[in-house]
């Protein structure tokens, strides 16, 4: 009978392995296993053995990185417009299950309650269904992720905060995923005006699946500031003043942002608008 290294019974062992997978596909199925595991109850937190953490995530050679400003937007009118806007939310949530992953295994070794990896995980295994959806549906329109150009400022974005969960937690839920709430109910809205209520379902289960992602982000950044007796809407603040490249831009889904532990006291203030 062949031992399983002790890395394979780890979630940071299996949480890297799954950031390390260049086959999307098989990435999806590592992240799915791992969070099926974690929650079973059949993995330990991590190991010194476990392999190190990449520099950067596993990539097929397709989609070419490009800058931001060289991708085009195109009207949601046509279906290549659509095909061009759910190939970007793939790559999004692509870089969202790894950002995931890389939370976990990142700051294994922290004196941090089990539960943290849980709403962690959770939230890898809903990234990583949301790409399998927007995938399924680019291949179901004669397409597939890896056909268009993508950018590369997400993980570089989560990159800068490798060294500090607080500015993790800061720049990715509470910035980047926020985001999201942001957006997306103006885009469903355009995918039901279309006509494309496939697309449109796909939209509404993100967005409220990326609610409790930025919940994740808000209970954990305030669990951080509360242990360490700080505000949590200032040190929001002065983290993204030091963390983040550019503005948060209005207008702001107020009410969602507030459900996930977002008040306005966190970002009105980052605004260049006055709101």
């Amino acid at each position: 009978m062949t031992r399983k290294p002790s890395y394979d019974l780890t979630l940071r062992g299996n949480a890297i392995r799954a950031i390390s997978a260049s086959d999307l596909d098989e990435k999806v199925r590592l992240t799915r296993d791992t969070a099926a595991r974690w929650f079973g109850r059949t993995l330990s937190v991590r190991s010194p053995l476990d392999p190190p953490l990449p520099e950067r995530p596993g990539r097929p050679e397709k989609p070419e990185l490009v800058p931001p400003r060289m991708l085009k937007k195109r009207s949601l009118n046509t279906e290549h417009g659509r095909i061009a806007l759910m190939h970007a939310l793939a790559h999004i949530e692509l870089n969202a299950i790894d950002l995931a992953l890389d939370i976990v295994a990142r700051f294994a070794a922290k004196p941090i309650p089990r539960s943290f990896f849980d709403g962690w995980m959770k939230v890898a295994d809903d990234e990583a269904r949301h790409f399998t959806l927007l995938r399924d549906r680019l291949k179901s329109l004669g397409a597939d992720y890896g056909d268009m150009p993508a950018h590369d400022g997400l993980w570089q974005s989560a990159h800068q905060t490798r060294n500090d969960l607080e500015a993790r937690l800061a720049v990715v839920p509470l910035i980047l995923e926020a985001r999201g709430l942001d957006v997306t109910p103006s885009l469903l809205e355009k995918m039901i005006e279309t006509g494309d209520h496939e697309t449109a379902a796909i939209l509404d289960v993100i967005y409220n699946d990326e609610k409790t992602h930025v919940a994740v982000g808000a209970k954990w950044f305030r669990f951080f500031c509360a242990r360490n007796k700080i505000d949590p809407a200032a040190r929001f603040r002065e983290l993204v003043r030091a963390n983040f490249r550019g503005e948060l831009k209005p207008p702001f889904n107020e009410l969602a942002r507030a459900e996930a532990g977002l008040t306005p006291s966190f970002y009105r203030s980052l605004s260049p608008v006055s709101i």
